[in-house]
């Protein structure tokens, strides 16, 4: 026996009683106990199970499996032998947590764990009442290194030739019901992307996952380069200004972004992308009433690190991401990241040299710290800030200038715009605080603190013409402090959530209108007609969601949620001559009218509660029913006008000269949705396929519909401005299939260790509206649809992947070619036959070769290889039918388009 054994052999025989009065059987409770003592593995603190690490352990006996996931994990597992005795694992590889690791391991019993002590995970069967942390204290007495004898009693084991092998798709573990749950679990329409599946894909930033999500849309917003304009199951919201909320929440690490401003997030140093389909709000932050977007970071890892990702490709396109872990004692770290995304543009200004039209020039980071001062506690303070100084985005026309006889240009992604003021810039911080306290072996008690600020420059020239026919140019400014708190619960048959949320918020726009062509035409020489919004948000809510475990089979969650939304709007029209107002440049002077001078106060207040019934027949299916309803609180129309007011109360007085006309003109009403939804989630082929089907009808009543129209101010024929009107449109329907699944089809097709698998995402919508009152009183439900939202969506991607050795180094090669098609995509609710864009496919393929110690990764990634042009936005200021101008002469009907055919290639390398 070596010197190491001797010293330790007699401690090694008393941990061995120990487990065996403790009922945690024999020399394989001991080894795994021992495993994580090893020199060359640091032990995993109380959130190492978090973060990703390299796992590889073949298909074998779930014992062998444990010892090696032990060992690659550095997490001391106790189980015991007749748990583990007689079971399989299923083979898994790749970078994963060790609770994504667990889930997979553990897939195919009926076994379940749960972290007990810093670095301990103990396994039970399903429905059992958990360990309680004090049957950790006797293991922790184990030796600092393992009894050589015993490893290799296991070793011996784990190399004995397997009776079985079974492949699996991965499971991914979400956060969509604020637990740790496996996708199969969560009785809610949810698709979770990991940050390798990302990376493998080639994904450049958070729109790209709309090819992969069914019934989503996800788009940068008309003439920007950075706003988001998010659609799930027909809910959204299209207009980024100040006072309309928007319909799909987006979060970072669980901060709700307030704006859509600066909400196009790259993709860089992330772990996950979770989109949750379907009301929200009885689990977390802000009441979303189409769905959320959930945005996870990475964890910092409990080694030193560092990551390194260089990109480059078409249209001089480079990318740089370096991303460091730094542990700076046993229980602090500090991680970051800084990246840089530089690209010519797609097209040109051919009016203003210097300028290219969608390139991208954005500058960001990332900055964390993590301190665990006890083994119950963790807090975590990050910041983050991006700016983004891209060229402006100007759009496309369709139709020749009818003034001017301007002709349409070849190139969809060039410009003829003439508007460069201010300059265009957005700028994006924030800075959040997380405290979580496991107050015991049941309860946790999270805080989450924030602060955000937002402050965009954008010239938006509406006509695309060098002539100031419709320029709009625009400052946004935005701030928001949020405070939730969270006590978490989670025992043998209790789990849940209930909490508190609070937001003050501040959104402010002031833009210009100018309409220098009609102006001249009626002698008013750089007509303005100028709009300031400032609009306060002072909201809070309570909330709560439980899960009761019927029987081994049967969950039954309940939830609700109050909100309480209070919005105090200031609205400001003004009209001057002489071109740009003071905000962009121009000189101070007295407006030659003021339309609208608005300041008004309104609270909305609702409950919307949720329930779902789940039956689990056993552990690879789960068949739910849900039913949820979500909320949108009311608001002023930020772009109304007092001056277009009608006579509401029938008094024979309208317009500024009544006030209560005016309020009740700007004000909008909250808007409600009920949502009905049944589905099955399932794993059949010994974990070779797994889908998602879920099947849901939605009442959706009151829906908010922003919209702008031409008025004339001075009473001489000509609509000199535009106004917004906001109506709640009435009533609408809407239902839906979705099915997502992957299927693991072949092993060893293109060689030993070879395999193929599918994935496909399917979704069909039907959604219409009941009643529709538009801006003049006249029901138009036979007319309207939904905008951004198509019928169908779809997508289907293989994944080819090899053993492949490269330059002495073994790794992997993947093969990834990827298909997804939208059908006919609504701009607006009235169709426009011009700008609304028919059905079409992409085509995309990536080929990825990484390491099989994960240090190398090296990726080339075809995107749009057919080249599509196709619309994802646009303005419409002319009239459908006849294509003539409603608002200024030139007519404005202009169109923003997706990226066309790119080949990017990757490398990334962790030191």
């Amino acid at each position: 026996m070596s010197e190491f054994a001797t010293a330790h052999a007699g401690t090694s025989v008393r941990i061995r009683a120990l487990l065996r009065r403790r009922g945690l059987g024999g020399s394989l409770a001991l080894a795994l106990a021992l495993a994580v003592m090893a020199p060359q593995v640091v032990t995993a603190g109380s959130h190492g199970i978090r973060e990703p690490v390299q796992i590889r352990i073949p298909a074998q006996s779930l014992d062998s499996a444990l010892l090696a996931f032990s060992r690659q994990t550095g997490l001391s597992v106790m189980v015991s032998g007749d748990l583990a005795k007689g079971r399989l694992a299923p083979t898994i590889e790749g970078r994963l947590t060790p609770i994504e690791a667990l889930q997979m391991l553990l897939s195919e019993s009926d076994l379940d764990f749960r972290l007990v002590g810093k670095g301990t995970i103990t396994i039970f069967p399903k429905r059992d009442e958990r360990p309680r942390a004090t049957r950790v204290s006797m293991l922790m007495e184990a030796p600092a290194r393992p009894d050589p004898a015993a490893l290799q009693e296991l070793k011996q084991s784990a190399q004995q030739p397997r009776t079985e092998t079974t492949n699996t798709i991965e499971q991914i573990v979400v956060t969509a019901r604020r637990r740790e749950e496996s996708l199969i679990d969560v009785p809610i329409a949810v698709t979770a992307i990991s940050g390798s599946e990302l990376e493998d894909l080639g994904a450049v930033d958070i729109t790209d996952i709309n090819q992969m999500v069914p019934n989503v849309t996800i788009e940068v917003s008309r003439g920007t380069n950075t706003t988001l304009t998010p659609f799930i199951r027909g809910v959204g919201q299209q207009d980024p200004v100040a006072g309309f909320e928007q319909g799909v929440g987006v979060y970072i690490d669980d901060v709700y972004l307030n704006r859509p401003q600066g909400a196009v997030l790259d993709l860089y140093d992330v772990e996950r992308v979770e989109v949750l389909r379907g009301p929200q709000g009885t689990l977390y932050g802000r009441n979303t009433i189409g769905g959320a977007i959930k945005y996870v970071t990475r964890k910092i890892s409990d080694e030193p690190e560092l990551r390194l990702k260089l990109s480059g490709g078409s249209y001089r396109q480079f990318d740089a991401v370096a991303t460091f872990s730094l542990p700076l004692t046993d229980t602090f770290k500090m991680g970051g990241t800084v990246a840089r995304f530089t690209r010519d543009g797609f097209g040109d200004n051919l009016n203003l040299e210097g300028l290219e039209n969608y390139n991208k020039d954005i500058l960001g980071g990332r900055l964390s710290f993590e301190w665990t001062p006890r083994d119950d506690l963790f807090i975590r303070v990050a910041g983050d800030w991006t700016d983004d100084n891209s060229d402006p985005r100007q759009g496309h026309r369709l139709i020749p200038g009818a003034f001017s006889g301007a002709p349409v240009l070849k190139n969809v992604f060039d410009t003829r715009a003439g508007l460069n003021n201010p300059k265009a810039n957005t700028v994006n911080r924030g800075v959040s605080g997380l405290i979580e306290w496991d107050i015991n072996s049941i309860f946790t008690l999270k805080n989450i603190v924030a602060y955000r600020d937002n402050l965009s420059a954008l010239p938006e020239d509406f006509d695309s013409l060098p002539v100031a026919d419709l320029d709009v140019p625009v400052i946004y400014k935005d701030h928001q402090f949020t405070e939730e708190a969270q006590l978490l619960f989670q025992s043998a048959r209790w789990s849940g959530v209930a909490g508190f949320f609070y937001m003050n918020a501040k959104a402010f726009n002031a833009f210009d209108v100018i309409l220098d062509e009609l102006g001249s035409l009626i002698s008013l020489p750089g007509l303005n007609a100028f709009t300031l919004g400032d609009v306060k948000t002072d909201t809070w809510s309570l909330f709560f969601d439980v899960t009761y475990a019927l029987s081994d089979q049967f969950d039954l969650s309940v939830g609700g949620r109050y909100t309480s939304d209070k919005r105090t709007s200031r609205i400001l029209r003004e009209t001057f001559l002489g071109g740009f107002s003071e905000y962009f440049g121009g000189p101070a002077r007295a407006p030659i009218l003021v339309t609208t001078d608005f300041l008004g106060s309104k609270t909305f207040q609702d409950f919307t509660p949720r329930a779902s019934l789940s039956w689990k027949p056993d552990d690879n299916q789960n068949v739910y029913f849900s039913f949820s309803q979500g909320f949108k609180g009311g608001s002023f129309d930020p772009r109304g006008s007092a001056q277009a007011a009608p006579d509401l109360d029938g008094d024979g007085v309208a317009g500024p000269a009544d006030p209560e006309d005016v309020f009740n003109f700007l004000l909008f009403k909250p808007e409600t949705i009920t949502t009905y939804e049944v589905g099955h989630k399932g794993a059949f082929l010994d974990g070779r396929f797994r889908h998602s089907l879920a099947l849901f009808w939605s009442i959706y009543k009151d829906v908010q519909i922003p919209g702008s129209v031409g008025v004339d101010t001075d009473g001489d024929g000509l609509e000199d401005t535009f106004v917004g009107i906001t109506s709640n449109a009435g009533r609408a329907r809407i239902r839906g299939v979705e099915w997502e699944a992957d299927a693991h089809l072949a092993d060893d097709l293109f060689g030993a260790g070879s395999s193929l698998k599918a994935h496909w995402a399917i979704g069909y919508i039907d959604a219409q509206f009941k009643r529709f009152i538009n801006a003049f009183g006249v029901d138009i439900a036979d007319q309207a649809t939904f905008q951004n939202t198509p019928k169908w969506t779809a997508s289907v991607s293989l994944t080819a992947s090899a053993p492949l050795e490269v330059l002495g180094t073994p790794g992997n090669i993947q093969l990834i070619p990827l298909v997804s098609y939208r059908s006919l995509t609504h701009q607006f609710e009235i169709s426009s036959p011009l700008l609304d864009q028919p059905g079409y496919a992409l085509f995309d393929v990536s080929l990825v070769w990484t390491s099989d110690d994960g240090r190398w990764q090296v990726g080339v990634h075809g995107r749009n290889l057919t080249d599509k042009r196709y619309i994802v936005s646009g303005f419409d200021f002319v009239n459908d039918e006849t294509l003539a101008p409603e608002l200024g002469l030139e007519g404005t009907l202009t169109a923003f388009y997706g990226n066309p055919r790119q080949v990017i290639g990757t490398v990334t390398i962790n030191f």
